[in-house]
């Protein structure tokens, strides 16, 4: 795979059949040892779909709704995957993807009918901010690569594409696992300070709401990685954890506008470079 030692931008559009309009892509060095792009071909957003997958179901248990690969099955593949763009990161020393995010862009939530996180949450109050946001989703890291590096690698890639492209705001889910039955979560979600939810305009709804007051308990707070990284980041959450019965998770809704992105981490990702 051809590798750059900082950004090159180019711009690419899809296929005759998916016309979106084109976007600033790029493939970037990420890490010491690793390298970020976004997927140009269905092979590489195959490789996404696999380590998903293994992540997912072989290693969290998720019972995914997934169609065979070309008969084979090992692969996380949903009607969502198709409208997205999958950024990828690569181990140099093999060339194995080993992180994922993936992003649905507000034109392309358009033609799909939909979000995937309005499965689970109530976006009504969000309604006048479809057009400026992304959403993304499905991250994972492969658990030899779950160093910081290539999450931190894959912020960078997601934040610079949305910054880039004059989005203004990104959401997603964040899960909290339940195998403790639910209690870490509901820990967390009491232990938010005031500050770090969203005014009270954008507030979205669970459909089914974990029972967090009824689980919460006196046991030491452990703060997942990828919640503790957002709300670093400067996102905010939008409201009680659902619960998704089919990743056995508590989902937390996590709202960035680009615009409060955390200094130290816009300089680190090289956000003010693109202003």
């Amino acid at each position: 795979m051809k590798t750059h030692p900082w950004l090159q931008e180019l711009v690419t559009i899809d296929s005759a059949s998916e016309q979106p309009e084109p976007k600033a892509r790029f493939e970037r060095k990420a890490a010491a040892g690793y390298t970020l792009s976004l997927a140009s071909s269905q092979s590489e957003i195959a490789e996404a779909q696999r380590l998903r997958y293994k992540v997912f179901a072989e290693e969290m248990g998720a019972k995914l709704a997934s169609e065979p690969k070309a008969g084979q099955p090992g692969y996380d593949v949903d009607e969502f995957d198709k409208y997205c763009e999958h950024l990828l990161v690569r181990s140099e020393a093999d060339g194995r993807v080993v992180g994922t995010y993936r992003m649905l862009l507000p034109e392309n939530a358009r033609r799909i009918g939909r979000l995937y996180c309005e499965s689970e949450f109530d976006i009504s109050r969000l309604a006048h901010l479809r057009n400026c946001t992304v959403e993304a989703g499905r991250s994972c890291v492969h658990r030899d690569h779950r160093n910081g590096q290539v999450i931190m690698s894959l912020w960078a890639g997601v934040t610079r594409y949305v910054k880039r492209n004059g989005y203004q705001y990104l959401i997603g889910c964040a899960s909290v696992p339940l195998r403790d039955g639910g209690h870490g979560a509901a820990n967390l979600y009491a232990s938010l300070k005031p500050e770090q939810f969203v005014a009270p305009e954008y507030r979205v709804f669970p459909r089914v709401e974990l029972p967090w007051e009824k689980l919460r308990t006196p046991d030491a707070l452990v703060v997942p990685a990828l919640i503790k990284g957002y709300l670093r980041l400067g996102a905010k959450i939008g409201g009680p954890p659902a619960w998704d019965p089919d990743f056995n998770s508590a989902d937390m809704f996590i709202f960035l506008p680009m615009n409060e992105v955390n200094p130290k981490y816009a300089r680190h990702f090289g956000l003010d470079a693109l202003k």
